[in-house]
């Protein structure tokens, strides 16, 4: 059984995608022993990743000379990806004295993890990561990894604005003023950032606030220079400009403090025909307030937790599991599409699961001993108690154990494995706590016979902190199946109510047959961290501060 996880894991590689954001690396070991009794060792960690199997020095440390406890002020910059499984190697050597290469240095020993492990794990890797040593030394050493994100600049503010005696540029009423905001570029040109409503026959109009990325705003350079820039509207499009005036986010942000900021607006035509021209009216900075948007990152290292489960199509379109030919056929070298599948997305997500216990779900079968329908089935004997397993590995072993014990026959209806996962993300939608997040994966080999309810559990569902990622396995016309994504259009309920939000994704394992499964995992994991974000936001929820390490952890083997 583990020749099948371990063929299938071995075929998970490395594919090229956009970086989610960056992860620094610091490192410090602590009880190095002695090489001798005359000299302390000369520590340096080298830092490999894994790539199709093999590994390659990433970077190394520089060496610390005569230190049995090295802080290394060298700092490991690091892509990462949640998508995929990353595995690094850090390895420590003692360089020989007036030598800094590693041919002639003494290698102490190692310890491997994933990247994954070192963001999401709290404190101690104690239980998941052990350290490799020569027996034949005696050896007393305790590698720390500090893993922290390099935060970008994704935080919002709300700007309000108004305008006060602003010129009349229409000869029966007054002007109708909107208001443009431009960034300059370090090229010289203008972006814009906003553009106003319209406030009609008003020389004194209260715009609407609204929101805005500080990256959209000002590059997250608060010394930016902003053109902003008021006109009269204009039905055929032939606009008056009223006047501009030019300003810095770090000058709105006065008004934080409680400092009203206004600033006179200038037409430089009348500024410069007219003797006794002041302004072109006022405008006034009425609202700035900075809204901190968090990342998927803060959240993992907040201490929110990946609740993954799987749930495995055992209806009898299948095939029969003795025959080569069936969708569930176990091959004793060969994992089938079911069990690529499964180990591609779970050897990710389990790198966020504290415990590793996956509810293992089956729908479809008929269950001994009284071979009746169980839709709510674990892949064990029971029918309508979920049984978690240890791992993925675990799951793999319920599910080959469990095929030639059931019965495959139909139909295919996945809304109450939906509504079950569902009813425990609403438990912790209560706490109001960024504590646990929901990914629900479905692996079918048809289009589903209970569309209607499984389109009312997605619109339910999307109020919670959950995703659902539906696998379609062989070669079955999953073209039905696409509505389900919301890709081409806004997902709705029998009743006309749409999802709060997207948390679908759909994928036909056809399409990534010939590609590494990790081709796969990137395809339907992609969104989740947005997802994730997208939903904490919308509520309001923070991630979890722990003590004085909020967004830093510190790892202990």
């Amino acid at each position: 059984m583990s020749n099948i996880y371990e063929s299938a894991e071995a075929t998970l590689g490395f594919i090229s995608s956009p970086c989610l954001t960056k992860v620094e690396l610091r490192v410090a070991c602590r009880g190095i022993s002695d090489r001798d009794a005359l000299s302390k060792p000369d520590p340096c960690v080298v830092l490999k990743m894994q790539s199709h199997g093999q590994w390659f020095e990433v970077d190394r440390t520089e060496v610390i000379r005569s230190s049995s406890s090295p802080v290394f002020s060298k700092i490991f910059l690091v892509d990462y990806y949640f998508e995929e499984v990353q595995r690094l190697r850090f390895e420590l050597h003692d360089i020989s004295s007036g030598n800094n290469g590693l041919r002639d240095a003494d290698f102490l020993g190692a310890m491997e993890c994933t990247l994954g492990q070192l963001i999401s794990i709290s404190f101690s890797l104690t239980s998941f990561l052990h350290l490799r040593v020569d027996l034949s030394r005696s050896l007393c050493l305790s590698p720390f990894v500090t893993a922290e994100e390099l935060s970008g600049n994704d935080d919002y503010v709300e700007l309000s604005f108004s305008a006060r005696k602003l010129d009349d540029k229409d000869f029966f009423s007054k002007s109708d003023p909107f208001l443009e905001i431009f960034r300059i570029n370090d090229d010289g040109t203008e972006s814009l950032v906003h553009r106003t409503e319209t406030v009609m026959n008003n020389l004194s109009p209260v715009w609407k606030s609204f929101k805005v990325s500080l990256n959209t705003l000002c590059s997250g350079d608060h010394d930016r220079e902003l053109k902003c820039t008021v006109w009269d509207w204009d039905s055929n499009g032939k606009h008056d400009f009223i006047g501009e005036f030019h300003t810095t986010f770090k000058e709105m942000r006065v008004e934080q403090e409680g400092k009203q900021i206004q600033w006179e607006c200038i037409n430089p035509k009348y500024q410069m025909k007219k003797k006794n021209y002041r302004n072109s009216g006022v405008v006034i900075l009425n609202h700035c307030k900075i809204i901190k948007m968090y990342s998927f990152l803060d959240y993992i290292m907040g201490g929110c937790q990946i609740q993954f489960t799987v749930a495995i199509d055992f209806t009898a379109s299948n095939g029969d599991p003795r025959n080569s030919c069936s969708l569930h056929y176990i091959h004793p070298y060969q994992p089938n599409e079911y069990l690529k599948a499964l180990v591609a997305v779970g050897e990710i997500c389990q790198d966020y699961d504290s415990d590793k216990m996956f509810p293992a779900f089956g729908f479809g079968a008929l269950i001994p001993p009284d071979f009746k329908v169980g839709h709510l089935g674990a892949c064990k004997k029971t029918t309508h108690v979920c049984v978690c397993v240890a791992g993925i590995q675990g799951v793999v072993e319920a599910y080959q154990n469990c095929l030639p014990k059931i019965q495959l026959y139909g139909p295919t209806n996945i809304a109450p494995i939906i509504q079950k996962v569902a009813s425990s993300a609403s438990e912790e939608m209560h706490t109001k706590e960024a504590m646990e997040y929901f990914i629900l994966l479905i692996l079918t080999d048809g289009v589903i016979t209970d569309m209607a309810d499984t389109r009312e559990a997605i619109v339910h569902a999307s109020h919670l902190p959950m995703s659902v990622i539906i696998v379609g396995v062989g070669n079955a016309d999953f073209t039905d199946m696409q509505i389900l994504d919301g890709d081409d259009g806004i997902l709705r309920s029998p009743k006309g109510e749409p999802v709060l939000r997207d948390i679908v994704q759909f994928v036909p394992f056809k399409d990534f047959k010939h590609a590494s499964p990790a081709a796969l995992a990137k395809s339907v994991l992609a969104e989740v961290p947005n997802q994730v974000v997208d939903y904490y936001n919308a509520k309001g929820i923070k991630p979890k501060c722990m003590s004085d390490y909020e967004s830093t952890r510190t790892f202990s083997p």
